[in-house]
């Protein structure tokens, strides 16, 4: 039953984040904000997922595809799976960006089979009143606009920064969960 409710959640987001060119929306979103501006300036490369679909009823999946970037070149393609058990019910659909800062964290995050550490957090740029918190960090931000929206100053954490901009869907968690990433070169 749970498994079925998964799927119905996620069938229910995919038509939310299915558009012709993805890639450059979810950029053009990013580069809008000024938190993330700096890091688009200085940032070695940068891996972006135009749409992760995350569900969860007791267990939960969440999975998106991305591209990894070097400048304006795609240099990779990328994928993120998240497994989560825990309190939780609901799904979202949200963007993230992944930027690294230097050569060591681009030959760690492309190294085939890279996971986020506990101490890991990501910043949501875009929300209506959100905060999250997870083994893969902590996120909180009011407003409704990037430009307008408070929230706290984002860092690079062992050479990486993640962004999230929320898409749709509603989500109650409080869960443990881990993030796994691949890599394949171009």
């Amino acid at each position: 039953m749970r498994l079925k409710a998964l799927y119905f959640l996620l069938v229910m987001l995919l038509p939310m984040v299915a558009r012709a060119d993805v890639y450059s929306d979810a950029l053009a979103t990013f580069k809008q904000s000024p938190v993330a501006q700096k890091f688009f300036d200085s940032a070695y490369a940068y891996a972006v997922f135009p749409s992760i679909v995350k569900g969860g009823l007791g267990v939960g999946a969440a999975h998106g595809n991305g591209r990894v970037y070097r400048g304006e070149q795609v240099v990779g393609s990328t994928s993120m799976t998240q497994l989560s058990v825990g309190l939780q019910m609901g799904g979202q659909a949200y963007s993230q960006i992944i930027f690294l800062q230097d050569k060591r964290a681009f030959d760690d995050f492309t190294s085939g089979n890279f996971e986020f550490g506990a101490g890991a957090s990501a910043i949501a740029i875009t929300a209506a009143a959100q905060a999250s918190a997870s083994t893969t960090g902590v996120s909180a931000s009011t407003g409704s606009h990037a430009e307008r929206t408070r929230q706290a100053e984002a860092s690079y954490t062992k050479g990486m920064a993640v962004m999230t901009v929320a898409k749709g869907g509603l989500m109650y968690e409080a869960a443990i969960a881990g993030q796994k990433y691949g890599y394949t070169p171009r």
